[in-house]
């Protein structure tokens, strides 16, 4: 639901975090969407289906509108990759079976997210049920077996079969028909196996596979600048992958804002020429494990907090990398499902990202294409980037100061009269807040060292510093009917037990329940 400065956030009686009314409100509207990457085994200490369905509440809240999951199916191939599967019309058996799949995405349904698979069209592990049932799937070089770009646990798949085409869009439709996901992260698109023609053969075939229901595709590479054959072939979203690793250099001792600046601007012209949408991240599984910088703070010390607020108000769909909230200091190891460690949240990076969510819901010029407008900066604010995005009445200004020192930096051109205050590095660990304030065309800021601010256009309710939140209630049973306060429907009426998953109103604030029990 977007929201116009003029509108109330649901009334202020029903929940004591703005941003939570917001997120756990949320539609799932195309052009406002948050994508989280969950590797099952790693999400919850059990690493199964049934116990991250159990904590789907808490991503609502968060923000999140679309789950992507790593691979679910079985591994093989000798080193235990989630890209290494043996069959792709089966689960991983240590998450769960088929039928647990489908209370997943069931639930998540409930709560408006939508649920993608991450496919892997390239290859199969090397004792995948195919190499001995159809070996003709399989391409060969002298009658032997491939392994694409030297992964030696893997076997090429030859898109010059007919019948492994079919037996891959039949592997497609299987998990819309068992299970009724939403999307697909294509795995490798850049591969020089897989002809440009299958994808734009398969990906309308999976579209309009069944009536009235919608499957998104998102591709891994940069489609605008680097896979560019791929332009035509019919994705929602690519990677903007060049953009990412463009910021590799930009550590915690480095003021880079001219150079980033350009970078951006390198991808949003990019992004002007494409037809589809662009995911943007600072992290994700590739860059958490697979670098030699593998936290957010060896990657970007402390850039790590503006980059982010970047990465979610410049372009596209953000993307939220498994415990990437409660810090994105730990290295995961995909191959043996590192636990996350929930225990020891960085409230800073939390609150910062629940709020960029709830803008992300709420504010229609933070839509996906909407155009960046960059601020005219003072002389003295050379390491400060400020820029405007609008659409209609809308209009959002982001403000970041990579310097190392406080700066104080004069913005001109700016659209006079009120602004609200919804996001400040100065506070934001403490908790969510909102302030009004008043801009003149030429408007004097301070910001502090690797400080951010970002202001929505209008007149909204100030809230004060929040520290509570919603605490989305666990799914079980036991523990919802052990809590005495009643639960009351969004209109108000009450309600003994909750018998459907959604949104109820208890305690004076707005809860989720992940699950009917």
């Amino acid at each position: 639901m977007l929201l116009m400065a003029s509108q109330l956030m649901g009334s202020p009686l029903l929940a004591s975090d703005y941003v939570d009314d917001i997120n756990l409100d949320a539609n799932n509207e195309l052009g406002h969407q948050v994508i989280y990457e969950l590797n099952v085994g790693s999400f919850t200490a059990e690493g199964t289906f049934t116990a991250a369905q159990a904590k789907l509440g808490n991503l609502k809240a968060l923000g999140v509108d679309i789950v992507w999951l790593m691979p679910i199916y079985p591994r093989g191939g000798g080193i235990n990759s989630p890209y290494a599967a043996t069959d792709f019309q089966q689960t991983n058996p240590t998450y769960g079976t088929i039928s647990d799949l489908k209370d997943f995405v069931a639930a998540a349904h409930t709560l408006n997210m939508q649920v993608w698979l991450d496919w892997v069209p390239n290859h199969t592990a090397t004792n995948a049920t195919w190499v001995t049932t159809h070996p003709e799937y399989y391409a060969k070089s002298g009658g032997q077996m491939i392994h694409p770009n030297g992964y030696n646990d893997v076997w090429q798949l030859d898109y010059n079969n007919t019948a492994l085409v079919n037996a891959m869009n039949d592997c497609l439709k299987f998990w819309i028909d068992q299970t009724d996901i939403d999307g697909y992260r294509c795995d490798y698109i850049s591969s020089s196996r897989i002809p440009t023609n299958y994808w734009q053969t398969a990906i309308p075939l999976i579209k309009n596979y069944k009536s009235g229901k919608t499957i998104t595709f998102l591709g891994e590479g940069d489609i605008a600048q680097d896979v560019t054959r791929l332009k035509t072939a019919g994705f929602d979203y690519d990677y903007a992958w060049a953009y990412q690793s463009s910021l590799d250099n930009f550590g915690s001792s480095g003021v880079y804002s001219a150079s980033l600046k350009a970078n951006a601007n390198t991808m949003l012209n990019a992004s002007a020429n494409v037809s589809f949408s662009r995911m943007l991240y600072v992290t994700n599984h590739d860059q958490n494990f697979n670098e030699s910088k593998k936290t957010l703070t060896q990657k970007y010390g402390l850039n790590r907090y503006p980059l982010t607020v970047l990465a979610y108000t410049l372009y596209g769909m953000p993307l939220i990398y498994n415990g990437q909230e409660v810090g994105g200091n730990q290295a995961l190891d995909y191959f043996n499902d590192t636990k996350i460690n929930w225990s020891s949240p960085d409230t800073k990076m939390l609150n910062t990202i629940r709020t960029l969510t709830a803008l992300k819901h709420a504010v229609p010029a933070l839509g996906d294409k909407v155009a960046v407008n960059w601020v005219t900066l003072s002389s003295g604010a050379a390491n400060v980037l400020a820029f405007t995005r609008k659409q209609g009445d809308s209009e959002v200004l982001v403000v970041l100061n990579l310097a190392t020192t406080a700066t104080n930096a004069t913005l001109t051109g700016l659209t006079a009269g009120s602004w609200s205050q919804w996001l400040t590095s100065e506070t934001i660990s403490q908790g969510t807040s909102r302030r009004q304030q008043q801009f003149s065309a030429t408007q004097a800021l301070t910001l502090e060292a690797k400080g951010y601010r970002v202001y929505v256009r209008g007149t909204f309710p100030e809230e004060d510093i929040s520290t509570t939140g919603i605490k989305p209630l666990s799914v079980d049973g036991s523990a919802l009917s052990a809590q005495s306060s009643q639960f009351y429907d969004l209109s108000g009426r009450p309600v003994s037990t909750p018998t459907r998953p959604g949104l109820y109103i208890r305690g004076g604030k707005k809860v989720v329940v992940p699950t009917s029990y």
